[in-house]
Protein backbone atom coordinates (compact mmCIF):
# COMPACT_ATOMS: atom_id res chain seq x y z
CA UNK A 1 0.00 0.00 0.00
CA UNK A 2 1.25 3.49 -1.02
CA UNK A 3 0.79 6.04 2.10
CA UNK A 4 -0.27 9.44 0.98
CA UNK A 5 1.78 11.83 3.12
CA UNK A 6 -1.00 14.41 3.56
CA UNK A 7 -3.06 11.74 4.91
CA UNK A 8 -3.56 11.54 8.42
CA UNK A 9 -3.72 7.54 8.85
CA UNK A 10 -5.54 6.81 12.52
CA UNK A 11 -4.86 3.09 13.82
CA UNK A 12 -7.38 3.52 17.15
CA UNK A 13 -6.32 0.16 19.31
CA UNK A 14 -9.52 -2.16 19.50
CA UNK A 15 -11.64 -1.25 22.43
CA UNK A 16 -9.68 1.60 23.31
CA UNK A 17 -12.01 4.68 21.75
CA UNK A 18 -13.05 7.46 23.52
CA UNK A 19 -16.98 8.36 23.65
CA UNK A 20 -16.32 11.93 21.83
CA UNK A 21 -14.22 10.49 19.35
CA UNK A 22 -17.06 7.94 18.28
CA UNK A 23 -19.86 10.98 18.13
CA UNK A 24 -17.40 12.86 15.80
CA UNK A 25 -16.83 10.01 13.03
CA UNK A 26 -20.27 9.29 13.18
CA UNK A 27 -21.33 12.85 12.75
CA UNK A 28 -19.31 12.61 9.50
CA UNK A 29 -19.46 9.24 8.71
CA UNK A 30 -22.59 7.62 10.08
CA UNK A 31 -26.14 7.28 8.84
CA UNK A 32 -29.07 6.95 10.55
CA UNK A 33 -31.82 4.60 7.91
CA UNK A 34 -35.29 2.90 7.95
CA UNK A 35 -35.66 1.16 5.05
CA UNK A 36 -40.04 0.36 4.20
CA UNK A 37 -39.57 -2.79 1.93
CA UNK A 38 -43.01 -4.24 0.34
CA UNK A 39 -43.74 -7.87 2.24
CA UNK A 40 -47.03 -9.66 1.68
CA UNK A 41 -46.06 -12.32 4.29
CA UNK A 42 -45.67 -9.27 6.97
CA UNK A 43 -49.62 -8.28 8.89
CA UNK A 44 -48.80 -4.86 7.75
CA UNK A 45 -47.84 -5.54 3.59
CA UNK A 46 -44.56 -4.18 4.78
CA UNK A 47 -41.58 -4.72 6.64
CA UNK A 48 -39.31 -2.08 8.36
CA UNK A 49 -35.50 -2.11 8.14
CA UNK A 50 -34.01 -0.08 10.63
CA UNK A 51 -30.27 0.36 10.26
CA UNK A 52 -27.29 2.27 11.51
CA UNK A 53 -24.18 2.66 9.45
CA UNK A 54 -20.82 3.97 8.92
CA UNK A 55 -19.15 3.36 5.40
CA UNK A 56 -15.38 3.84 4.95
CA UNK A 57 -12.49 3.22 2.74
CA UNK A 58 -11.36 -0.15 3.24
CA UNK A 59 -7.98 1.24 4.09
CA UNK A 60 -9.49 2.59 6.68
CA UNK A 61 -11.46 -1.07 7.54
CA UNK A 62 -9.58 -0.92 11.36
CA UNK A 63 -11.73 2.16 12.54
CA UNK A 64 -15.04 0.12 11.48
CA UNK A 65 -13.62 -2.75 13.42
CA UNK A 66 -13.03 -0.76 16.01
CA UNK A 67 -16.67 0.67 16.30
CA UNK A 68 -17.70 -2.78 16.16
CA UNK A 69 -15.18 -3.58 19.21
CA UNK A 70 -16.60 -0.64 20.84
CA UNK A 71 -20.57 -1.03 20.31
CA UNK A 72 -20.17 -5.15 20.69
CA UNK A 73 -22.45 -5.75 17.93
CA UNK A 74 -22.85 -5.09 14.05
CA UNK A 75 -20.95 -6.35 11.41
CA UNK A 76 -18.35 -4.98 8.89
CA UNK A 77 -18.72 -6.00 5.03
CA UNK A 78 -18.27 -4.86 2.13
CA UNK A 79 -20.47 -2.53 0.85
CA UNK A 80 -19.37 -1.37 -2.12
CA UNK A 81 -16.48 -1.78 -4.67
CA UNK A 82 -13.39 -0.37 -2.11
CA UNK A 83 -16.32 0.59 0.64
CA UNK A 84 -16.67 -1.00 3.61
CA UNK A 85 -19.24 -0.80 6.19
CA UNK A 86 -20.33 -1.06 9.96
CA UNK A 87 -23.85 -1.85 10.18
CA UNK A 88 -26.27 -2.59 12.88
CA UNK A 89 -29.33 -3.86 11.79
CA UNK A 90 -30.48 -5.92 15.28
CA UNK A 91 -33.84 -4.12 16.87
CA UNK A 92 -32.72 -5.45 20.08
CA UNK A 93 -28.94 -3.90 19.72
CA UNK A 94 -30.22 -0.97 18.02
CA UNK A 95 -32.18 0.12 21.02
CA UNK A 96 -30.22 -1.34 23.77
CA UNK A 97 -26.44 -0.10 22.66
CA UNK A 98 -26.53 2.06 20.09
CA UNK A 99 -29.70 4.11 21.04
CA UNK A 100 -28.45 4.30 24.65
CA UNK A 101 -24.90 5.70 23.76
CA UNK A 102 -26.39 8.26 21.19
CA UNK A 103 -28.71 9.76 24.30
CA UNK A 104 -25.91 9.79 26.61
CA UNK A 105 -23.72 11.04 24.12
CA UNK A 106 -25.65 13.63 22.08
CA UNK A 107 -24.25 13.97 18.14
CA UNK A 108 -23.36 17.81 17.80
CA UNK A 109 -23.92 18.03 13.67
CA UNK A 110 -27.54 18.38 12.42
CA UNK A 111 -27.22 14.45 12.43
CA UNK A 112 -29.13 14.26 15.62
CA UNK A 113 -32.68 15.13 14.14
CA UNK A 114 -32.01 11.82 11.87
CA UNK A 115 -31.24 10.13 15.22
CA UNK A 116 -34.12 11.34 16.67
CA UNK A 117 -36.54 10.29 14.19
CA UNK A 118 -34.60 6.77 14.07
CA UNK A 119 -35.15 6.48 17.98
CA UNK A 120 -39.11 7.14 17.43
CA UNK A 121 -39.14 4.42 15.03
CA UNK A 122 -37.56 1.74 17.06
CA UNK A 123 -40.09 3.24 19.65
CA UNK A 124 -42.70 2.84 17.44
CA UNK A 125 -41.54 -0.71 16.53
CA UNK A 126 -40.87 -1.82 20.00
CA UNK A 127 -44.88 -1.18 20.19
CA UNK A 128 -45.54 -3.36 17.59
CA UNK A 129 -47.16 -0.72 15.05
CA UNK A 130 -45.03 -1.37 12.02
CA UNK A 131 -47.44 -4.44 12.01
CA UNK A 132 -50.34 -2.36 11.18
CA UNK A 133 -51.07 -0.06 8.76
CA UNK A 134 -51.46 3.06 10.22
CA UNK A 135 -47.97 2.21 11.75
CA UNK A 136 -46.43 1.84 8.64
CA UNK A 137 -47.84 5.03 7.58
CA UNK A 138 -46.50 6.60 11.12
CA UNK A 139 -43.20 5.15 9.84
CA UNK A 140 -43.20 6.14 6.75
CA UNK A 141 -43.52 9.80 7.33
CA UNK A 142 -40.83 9.64 10.06
CA UNK A 143 -38.23 7.99 7.67
CA UNK A 144 -39.09 9.97 4.64
CA UNK A 145 -38.08 13.20 6.71
CA UNK A 146 -34.61 11.77 7.30
CA UNK A 147 -31.26 11.94 5.31
CA UNK A 148 -32.26 13.02 2.07
CA UNK A 149 -35.68 13.30 2.84
CA UNK A 150 -36.72 11.18 -0.53
CA UNK A 151 -40.02 8.78 -0.59
CA UNK A 152 -39.80 5.64 0.80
Amino acid sequence: MVENPQRLYVQPQHGRLEAQWVVGFVDGEGCFFVGINPHPEMASGFQVLPEFTVVQHERDVQLLHALKSFFGCGVVRTNHGSRMAYRVRALDHLTERIVPFFEQHPLKSKKRIDFAKFRRVLQLMKQGEHLKREGIEEIRLIASGMNTGCER
